[in-house]
């Protein structure tokens, strides 16, 4: 983006300001950066030191914030309620798809929605796993599920996989899943509880799955990867943080 920045420079007396130091102070008003990783970096050191009042805008979540003298809170668009982290994205005949710089620090709990079509054979599922600075994590992904078949219910559990269940389902009927995801950038367990529905070869004959689970290491994860388990998807993702402050 044009107006980004990755320092906040702190000036000295008699230093020659260059044109591009001016121009970008005076076309945002404040410091515009990418993700909360670049705005911490652009402080401290022989940079501008953090103090209360400080302000940034974030392109990552489209928000402004300030700092309080403790910490950096949202002041806009909004400082309740679900923030958009990841917008609506959409995704044609792929086998994976994946969203980085996602999970920050901004926020502790996540939520994911997905509305797709499954192309494939009649077991094609949609799995989930966790990443970190662009690599897919491929083990310790723990969950139990409870499935409506149409006439009655079954359930399961499967430790140690190398990702996350989403949805089993098959190829054709439109898919809707929303999951809850709990501190995927702490450095402890994180957890993942899920919905999701397709119709069963025809519309009058709903497929419900109901799921839980972790991943069970205590890394700092900022992205995910959907994929299928064979065949193709098409559709699109959202991804939304939910706010700490009131």
């Amino acid at each position: 983006m044009a107006n980004t920045q990755t320092t906040v420079p702190l000036f000295v007396a008699n230093q020659v300001l260059t044109a591009s130091q001016q121009n970008l102070s005076a076309g945002t008003g404040v410091p515009v950066f990418a993700t909360t990783v670049t705005r911490d970096a652009a402080f401290g050191g022989s940079n501008k030191a953090l103090a209360a009042g400080q302000l940034c805008y974030l392109e990552s979540t489209a928000v402004v914030q300030q700092y309080n003298g403790t910490s950096w809170a949202t002041v806009g668009p909004s400082t309740s309620g679900l923030v958009c982290v990841k917008a609506e994205t959409a995704f044609t005949t792929a086998s994976s798809v994946t969203a980085d710089a996602v999970f920050t620090s901004s926020y502790t709990n996540y939520r994911l929605l997905i509305n797709a079509v499954m192309s494939g054979s009649s077991t094609t599922f949609m799995n989930m796993k966790f990443r970190i600075s662009g690599t897919s994590t491929s083990t310790l992904y723990s969950y139990s599920e409870a499935i409506w078949t149409g006439s009655a219910w079954s359930g399961a559990q499967v430790a140690n996989n190398s990702s996350y269940l989403l949805m089993a389902g098959g190829s054709g009927p439109r898919t809707i899943i929303q999951a809850e995801i709990s501190a995927p950038q702490l450095a402890s367990t994180t957890m993942v509880v899920n919905e999701g529905q397709w119709a069963n070869n025809t519309d009058s004959n709903p497929y419900r799955r109901i799921g839980a689970g972790n991943q069970g290491s205590s890394s700092q994860f900022d992205g995910i990867e959907l994929l299928t388990s064979s065949g193709t998807m098409t559709g699109t993702y959202a991804i939304y943080g939910y706010s700490k402050t009131v």
